[in-house]
């Protein structure tokens, strides 16, 4: 209920990352509130600190603000209305869900001092007395017996501490050593979230608890990143919805043009910030936002947003007639190609209607996010898109049928690179997988969380991999932005022999089991996903599933990537694959290496059981 799913960190939403912003929700508030501009972190393996240099939790309350419910730190109701932590709820599901949870406070040179495991008080000193500055640091550690086999990923750690920064602008984070800051707010996120240049600058409008970036971009779709006092609202919401209204009304009004609202959008990359006071979220990890009014029995979200667009919006056109020259621009290119693809798209959704029926392309699951009585645990849903018969045949017969979905390729996807989203519907492996995915319209219809590649570890399943992760990037890149697109990890090797089996992902993983199961043990080399038998995959698939997260990192140009891997410059490409390939001595040598290790290993074990002769 709190923290949404477990999984294993390979997920931006991923339970470790819910706990890790419970604590620094409550750093937060002690920013906005004028106490303290500085916010310590350190991740070391599974251990997590937090410090912040705010006022410090009241030394009466520092165990009870993280164990007793109904007993939360709102010290003043009036000052936090418009916060996201409060040291309520979510600093105790912390500490419920921690294997170690230490909590320190700080105030006018005394210090109080708690540490729990699982929940449970297990040390409650007194008071001490400290040179130390004013604050709260807590201390904890995911328990293993949850959070099975996690790992805290870099990637998205980062993005959540520059979106703190980009949100408050004056706040430094200090990350194992590095700083976090943003002068310019949204502004700075958006220049750090687009591939390429933008069409025009960055519109940027700040006024009473609104915010704004906006610009377009050479590519398809919308694209926003929104934030509810401080929260990232994933799943957009009311303020979202009222935030899209807005731009497309204001900008049909100031060229008196009734254009459809999807040509004024395509291509669009906005940020919008607001704060709400006493926000109703439609979960308790806060991903979406469904308050109506931007205070009980206030004014309305769609009036607040829809004011301040249509006054600020407006008015930076009239004053930048350089910028609504190249915005009406792009509405006109944006309205011919929809005209274009007009009968193309129906035609479409009729071939696609009758593969999916007839022809059984995709396997559904029960759940997805089209219900309208759906709720978050139907947001946790899976599409694996695997390559032929054989390989959709075991996952169809391993999947969770509730949650997981299968769509089987036919043969390899076409080399999308530089062509125009004409091909999507031309093309019927593409149509077909946009249909299965409910993306033709914008993202707001996808009806899955997870995109799963799942293609065989060989050189074909490779080229299949990289010739989908493509397509999403050429036509859907908001999708692989907002960590959706995935890539199934499945083992590579089977070690076993008469007592155990183990599954290897790697060379490295095939070494540790030899060295564990003897060198007499049997190895299978998995050479596709269709010779794993069905009881197997289920195991690859569950609750111990391993994906790796396809993610556009910071300083990451798509096109430039794409030119390169994808595009016309074979003699470039040549030379790279040339100088990375792993040449025949070092896999001689690695071979050599694992004999050898057996080798020992058997020795060590004849000698321990004392066949010296035998040695």
């Amino acid at each position: 209920m709190y923290i949404g799913k477990l999984g294993d960190g390979s997920s931006f939403d991923d339970g470790i990352y819910i706990l890790l912003k419970e604590v620094l929700d409550n750093c937060i508030d002690e920013f906005v509130m004028g106490h303290g501009r500085k916010v310590d972190v350190h991740i070391e393996g599974s251990r997590v600190e937090v410090r912040d240099y705010g006022r410090g939790v009241p030394l009466g309350k520092v165990v009870d603000v993280v164990s007793k419910i109904n007993t939360g730190a709102k010290y003043d109701s009036k000052a936090f209305k418009k916060s996201v932590g409060l040291n309520g709820v979510g600093t105790k599901a912390v500490n419920a869900l921690s294997s170690y949870f230490k909590i320190e406070s700080v105030r006018e040179g005394q210090l109080k001092r708690a540490e729990f495991d699982t929940g449970v008080l297990r040390k409650d000193e007194k008071l001490q007395a400290t040179t130390e500055a004013n604050g709260t640091r807590v201390v904890f550690e995911p328990d293993e017996q949850i959070f099975r086999s996690y790992q805290y990923r870099e990637q998205h750690i980062e993005r959540l501490l520059w979106n703190y920064c980009y949100l408050n602008t004056g706040l430094s984070i200090h990350y194992n050593g590095q700083k976090y800051q943003s002068k310019n707010g949204l502004l700075d996120l958006l220049q750090v979230k687009m591939d390429g240049e933008p069409l025009y600058p960055i519109i940027h409008l700040r006024g009473d608890d609104i915010e704004v970036a906006i610009t377009h971009a050479n590519h398809y779709g919308e694209e926003y990143y929104s934030f509810v006092n401080g929260q990232h609202t994933t799943q957009g919401g009311t303020h979202q919805g009222a935030f899209r209204e807005a731009v497309a009304k204001t900008i049909k009004d100031y060229f008196k043009k009734d254009w459809e609202a999807g040509d004024v959008r395509t291509g669009i990359v906005a940020a919008v910030s607001v704060k709400v006071i006493e926000p109703v979220f439609e979960s308790q990890t806060k991903t979406k936002l469904g308050s109506l009014e931007i205070e009980p029995g206030g004014q309305s979200m769609r009036s607040f947003v829809g004011d301040f667009i249509g006054r600020e919006l407006d008015n930076f056109l009239h004053k930048h007639p350089d910028v609504s020259e190249v915005l009406q621009a792009r509405i006109l290119q944006n309205e011919r190609e929809r005209k274009e693809l007009s009968g193309i798209r129906k035609l479409a959704r009729e071939r696609a209607k009758k593969a999916s029926l007839h022809n059984r392309k995709l396997r559904d699951c029960r759940l997805h996010l089209n219900d309208p009585k759906k709720d978050d645990r139907k947001w946790d849903t899976t599409l694996f898109i695997t390559e032929g018969d054989s390989a959709s045949g075991s996952i169809t017969k391993s999947r969770d049928v509730n949650t997981q979905a299968v769509f089987s390729l036919k043969g390899k996807p076409l080399n999308c690179y530089g062509l125009t989203k004409k091909v999507v519907y031309e093309n019927e492996e593409f149509n077909l997988v946009q249909a299965a995915l409910n993306i033709e319209d914008g993202m707001d219809g996808l009806r899955y969380s997870r995109i799963v590649i799942a293609t065989d570890a060989d050189v074909d399943g490779m080229h299949i991999r990289l010739l989908l992760m493509t397509f999403f990037l050429q036509f859907f890149p908001d999708l692989v932005k907002n960590d959706h697109l995935y890539i199934l990890q499945t083992p590579l090797f089977r070690v076993r022999n008469k007592k155990e089996t183990i599954y290897c992902y790697s060379d490295e993983e095939r070494q540790r089991a030899l060295m564990k199961l003897g060198r007499t043990a049997e190895i299978t080399r998995f050479k596709g996903l269709g010779e794993i038998s069905p009881d197997e995959f289920k195991h690859f698939i569950g609750p111990d599933i391993r994906l790796e997260p396809v993610m556009i990192t910071k300083d990451a140009q798509v096109q430039h990537l794409l030119g390169f891997y994808m595009g016309k410059n074979t003699p470039e490409r040549q030379e790279f694959i040339i100088g990375n390939l792993k040449v025949e001595k070092d896999l001689v040598e690695e071979a050599e290496s694992v004999a050898r290790a057996s080798v020992v290993k058997s020795i060590a074990e004849k000698l321990e059981a004392n066949e010296v002769e035998e040695v």
